[in-house]
């Protein structure tokens, strides 16, 4: 699941909904039975069968090739409370799962991912298993019902849940009542599911993602959108009040601007805004009645970064605006969930980044990924570049399954349509092979480096594209391999789109600890964030394993300082949502040969140009549009100073990241800049 974002306290919304769930309890011995969804197709299912006051549960889903495979037996006392819960299996990308939970008495004990841990419960409180199902959150209701809307949480912080609405859907013994409700304290945002009559649990939703009970299947599009409905107003409050329109100008006072054609900081200096675009940039201490002025300390002024590794949703939004992102590249998406959240955010709905979109296409397989558009022969791979250009995007992404002899086609038509091509490596072929067809773009280092290693018949559709990266330890670079395709990313002009961090995370986290891309920000997260932090992506049992992994990052490490070298126009992003792991990206390019303002420059003037949107933006110039991040730090002389931010401008709107850290429950990591002068109004 993904991070989330805290709604309003439970006290004043208890209904007689809820208060009927408290007299009713779930029969015994029932065996449950869901569908899970994603873009309106089947990719797995869940059963919970209970027997007396236990339940087995088994929960496996694969959707492009990977996916979660777990097993749970749960006791509960009288008050819905687990007294013993047992989780073992393996996550979506292959780390091993073995959890346990026991209470004897008031004595609380567990083991997960992130170690030992017990205490002496004061009262009552409700153990959250990391790596549980989303069957446990039905669990979690029937328990916070009985207790009156919220407990005590362990290993820490609190759960409240709250009815937020009803509807009855159709299934196949006619209509079933429904109460929708929402969980939070478990992540960043909550957790939004769908109980029966019997407290039992009928759906677990988010606006792309679906665990429906057996027989309700045709309800999913409709619980989706719903949910999405939820969100939106629950975002549109933190737009209302975080979102700061200035009475007048707005001057941004005492900051030093990075020039990203001269490497280099300005003096001091001050900046004028004037709706939505830059009008001058004047002495330090200049000032005009009217203006609302925000005083820079000193500190630097950014032109807005670009995320160019997105797979944007509505939670996400938020939280890449306040990392100063002011532009993402979605690289695919269910593209009518995307069509919602695009228009809300360029409507002043929603609180969110520009969206600069890509045309997302698979080829049908057993592990294809469940995208919107999904094609089986070379005509319809061709009708949907042009459905693509239809629709405006920038550019089409080839995905893992799409037959190899498909490609030139595609490429041939999208060039031919004004589209660059960017993507995977489809099964079965090379890099080479895509470079020398037309690709424009490699996403992935791990894509980008594969066929280097590949055996005969190895499947690149499954997650066989991420564990062979331990056949990189030690890998020679002046291999013929090698040396022809990093030539050939020279010769063809090609660039690529490494998503570094994800690449690290994978390789270098380990159970137990913050993995290196989370370090500097991990303590600032709310504990449920902290210990899943701590949880790896992949199963790394061995001594030999841990080794060649990590050498692997290494050989990545490698590969992009050649690339770097040579001229390779190498991305930014993440794939991993943005937001604060964005900032461990830019770090991480520092590693390839980058300098601190070469960084900040690939960040903002070079990711501008490469969208073809460098004459508005990827500067603070006059006549540019006011997309503008301020940092109290100097990241030309440490590039860590991205990580603080004091203030964000977007399109003329001013948002101060403290301000939403601490809605969301986030300790800051900065203070708010004094304003002076006419102030702001709300955004409308």
């Amino acid at each position: 699941m993904k991070t989330k974002t805290a709604p309003a306290s439970v006290s004043t919304l208890l209904s007689a909904g809820l208060v009927a769930l408290l007299v009713s309890a779930p029969a015994l011995g029932a065996v449950e039975r869901y569908t899970i969804m994603a873009s309106g197709r089947p990719i797995g299912t869940l059963v919970a069968d209970g027997t007396g006051n236990g339940t087995r549960i088994s929960y496996d889903y694969k959707n492009n090739g990977r996916g979660p495979t777990i097993a749970e037996t749960v006791q509960v006392d009288s008050a819905g409370l687990p007294t013993s819960w047992t989780v073992t299996g393996s996550t979506t990308f292959g780390s091993k799962v073995d959890e346990t939970f026991r209470l004897d008495g008031a004595q609380a004990s567990w083991r997960d991912a992130t170690g030992p841990g017990s205490t002496t419960a004061k009262g009552p409180a409700l153990y959250v298993a990391q790596s549980a199902s989303p069957w446990a959150l039905g669990l979690y209701a029937r328990a916070l019902a009985k207790a009156g809307g919220s407990l005590p949480a362990l290993p820490g912080g609190a759960l409240k849940l709250e009815q937020i609405g009803s509807l009855e859907l159709k299934g196949p013994a006619g209509a079933l009542p429904v109460t929708a409700h929402a969980i939070t304290g478990i992540g960043l945002e909550p957790d939004t599911l769908f109980l029966d009559p019997a407290q039992r649990l009928v759906a677990y939703a988010t606006p792309e993602f679906i665990i429906v009970r057996e027989g309700f299947e045709s309800e999913e599009a409709r619980l989706r959108g719903q949910v999405a409905e939820w969100d939106t107003k629950r975002l549109t409050g933190y737009q209302a009040t975080l979102a700061h329109r200035p009475a007048g100008d707005l001057r941004i006072a005492s900051v030093r601007i990075f020039d990203p054609e001269r490497l280099a900081l300005s003096p001091p200096v001050s900046v004028l805004v004037r709706g939505n675009r830059i009008v001058s940039v004047d002495a330090p201490d200049a000032r005009a009645d009217g203006e609302t002025v925000v005083d820079g300390g000193g500190g630097t002024l950014t032109a807005g970064f670009h995320e160019m590794h997105a797979h944007l949703g509505q939670s996400d939004a938020l939280l890449n605006l306040m990392a100063g992102i002011t532009t993402v590249r979605d690289m695919g998406n269910d593209d009518p969930v995307l069509d919602k959240l695009v228009a809300r955010i360029e409507g002043g709905e929603l609180a969110g980044p520009r969206v600069v979109r890509s045309g997302f296409i698979e080829g049908k397989s057993e592990t294809n990924a469940q995208a919107t558009v999904v094609v089986d022969n070379e005509a319809d791979a061709v009708k949907a570049v042009q459905d693509a250009a239809k629709r405006g995007v920038f550019q089409i992404k080839i995905y893992t399954s799409v037959n190899p002899a498909w490609v030139p086609a595609m490429i041939r038509e999208a060039h031919k349509l004004g589209l660059r091509v960017a993507g995977h490596i489809p099964a079965f072929t090379t890099t080479d092979a895509m470079l020398q067809a037309g690709y424009d773009e490699i996403t992935h280092a791990n894509q980008l480096m594969l066929n280097w290693v590949l055996k005969p018949g190895d499947d690149t559709r499954t997650l066989l594209r991420v564990t062979a990266l331990k056949r990189f330890e030690g890998y020679d670079l002046d291999s013929p391999q090698a040396v022809k395709t990093i030539g050939l990313m020279k010769s063809t002009g090609a660039a690529h789109d490494p998503t570094l961090v994800i690449t690290e995370l994978l390789t270098t986290g380990r159970k137990g600890s913050f993995p290196p891309g989370a370090a500097d920000w991990a303590a600032h997260m709310p504990v449920g964030i902290q210990r899943d932090l701590k949880q790896p992506l992949l199963d790394i049992q061995t001594a030999e394993d841990d080794a060649a992994y990590r050498g692997a990052f290494d050989t990545a490490l490698q590969v992009m300082r050649r690339l770097n070298s040579q001229g390779t126009m190498i991305l930014p992003g993440t794939d991993l949502g943005g937001s604060f792991w964005y900032h461990r990206e830019l770090e991480l390019y520092t590693q390839v040969g980058m300098s601190n303002a070469q960084v900040l420059r690939r960040a903002t003037y070079d990711t501008a140009h490469y969208l073809r949107r460098g004459e508005r933006f990827g500067s603070v110039k006059p006549g540019l549009v006011a997309d503008l991040v301020l940092m109290p730090g100097d990241p030309v002389a440490d590039i860590k100073a991205v990580k603080n931010i004091s203030m964000v401008v977007k399109d003329g709107t001013v948002y101060f990241p403290t301000e939403a850290y601490q809605a969301m429950g986030i300790k800051p990591f900065t203070t708010v800049p004094q304003v002076t002068g006419a102030g702001f109004h709300a955004a409308k």
